[in-house]
C-alpha cells in the first residue's frame, strides 16, 4: 500500500462555538463566508457547520456537500456542542491566552483599509488595528467566542515588518 504525499491538502479546521447563531453570524456577514452544510448529531447532542469562500454554486446533496467539503481547501469548521448557549459563564479558551496554544485563522482581503473601516463600523471587536504596533499591515479582530482573526492585504507580505510572539 503507498500514499502519495504530493496530493495532499490542508482541508479544514474546526473550532467549538458557543452559540452558532452568533458565529454563524459573524462568519457569513462580517467575513463574507458561505454555509456549505449544517450536520446535527443528535445522539451526541452536536451540530457541524461547514463554511468557506466559495464562487460556484454549491452542491445539493449531502452526499455532494460531504464531497464538496472534504476535497477542496480552506473550510471552517464550527462545532456547537448543545446548551453551551444558555450558560451565561460558558466559554471557550481561545489559545491566546495561558497557557497559549491555538493562535488565530487568517483571511486575506482585496482592501484593508476597507474591510477595517467595514469592521469597525459592524462594530467587530479589533484586537490590533492597523495603526498599532509596528506591523501596520496587518489587522486582528475576533468573533464572538474570542477567537482570533488575523486580517491581510491579498499578496502582502507580513513577515518582513515583525515576528509572531
Amino acid at each position: 500500500m503507498t500514499t502519495d504525499i504530493s496530493t495532499y491538502r490542508f482541508n479544514h479546521t474546526m473550532i467549538r462555538v458557543k452559540d452558532p447563531e452568533a458565529s454563524l453570524k459573524f462568519y457569513q456577514e462580517i467575513l463574507g463566508m458561505k454555509l456549505i452544510n449544517k450536520v446535527d448529531f443528535a445522539e451526541s447532542k452536536f451540530t457541524l457547520y461547514f463554511l468557506a469562500y466559495c464562487h460556484e454554486q454549491l452542491p445539493e446533496t449531502r452526499e455532494e456537500k460531504n464531497k464538496y467539503i472534504f476535497s477542496r481547501e480552506a473550510v471552517l469548521e464550527l462545532t456547537h456542542n448543545w446548551g453551551t448557549q444558555d450558560d451565561p459563564n460558558f466559554q471557550y479558551h481561545n489559545g491566546n491566552k495561558d497557557p497559549r496554544g491555538f493562535g488565530h485563522i487568517a483571511i486575506s482581503v482585496d482592501n484593508i483599509e476597507a474591510a477595517c473601516a467595514r469592521f469597525e463600523k459592524c462594530g467587530v471587536n479589533f484586537i490590533k488595528k492597523l495603526q498599532d504596533g509596528k506591523m501596520n499591515n496587518i489587522a486582528f479582530i475576533s468573533d464572538p467566542d474570542g477567537y482570533w482573526v488575523e486580517i491581510v492585504a491579498c499578496g502582502v507580505d507580513v513577515t518582513c515588518a515583525s515576528k509572531h510572539e
